[in-house]
């Protein structure tokens, strides 16, 4: 049964939530008694504020909505504690936010992000530690918004990650990330703080499976295609 809840709790706060349920979906394995013990919800580990994630042996599916009520507040987050008496940023572990930086945070080996704007900083700092630890990123974006007011493309540039533009009139409007291969990040959601404090939007994630496969093809698609 171990083996089962690996994936659901990849990404996993370490204290129960009454927001998560796991859901019993088919599965091919050789333990009996997992579906017995998984035919009801049964209460699992947070993966977000108010998501739900199906669950097998090696994949699952999740969804994040926001907006989330605020950012996250720096200081709590990283340790050293929050000592503003009036802080009106979010303290909570299960913010949307914070669980989509939980998944850049984890990628090992290579991150293919394509997406139509990055303007969020909490965001933009992710990729950026992530490539500074080795992680090999490209990065796809629409030309105008590059150029934009509050992009963070250009410290991508400076960094030295390769970024390919589609340098034409009409929106490379896609919003989707592939993380090593295995999980997509893939919805409504801008990479902005728009998106994050502001907007109605969605996240869905998907860990393994034929849909992480066609994006990742997708992905090498369009970097070819932008190559200039």
């Amino acid at each position: 049964m171990v083996r089962q809840m690996v994936a659901a709790s990849y990404f996993a706060k370490p204290y129960p939530c009454r927001h998560f349920l796991i859901y019993c979906v088919p599965s091919k394995s050789p333990e009996p008694s997992f579906h017995q013990e998984l035919n009801t919800p049964v209460m699992g580990n947070c993966l977000g504020k108010t998501t739900s994630a199906i669950a097998t042996t090696d994949s699952f599916v999740d969804v994040l909505f926001f907006p989330d009520p605020a950012m996250p507040c720096k200081n709590f987050h990283s340790g050293e504690g929050c000592t503003r008496k009036n802080c009106k940023k979010i303290h909570d572990q299960g913010s949307s936010l914070l669980t989509m930086l939980g998944y850049l945070k984890g990628a090992k080996k290579t991150m293919d992000i394509c997406v139509f704007t990055i303007t969020c900083d909490e965001i933009a700092d992710a990729v950026l530690e992530a490539f500074n630890r080795g992680v090999k990123i490209r990065i796809i974006t629409d030309d105008g918004q590059a150029k934009g007011q509050g992009s963070d493309i250009q410290k991508f540039i400076d960094a030295g990650i390769p970024v390919r533009d589609d340098n034409a009139r009409t929106y490379m409007h896609h919003k989707f990330c592939v993380i090593d291969k295995t999980i997509l990040l893939n919805g409504s959601f801008n990479w902005s703080r728009q998106a994050v404090v502001g907007n109605n939007e969605n996240l869905v994630i998907h860990k393994n499976g034929p849909i992480v496969d066609r994006f990742d093809k997708h992905f090498d698609q369009l970097w070819e295609k932008f190559e200039r």
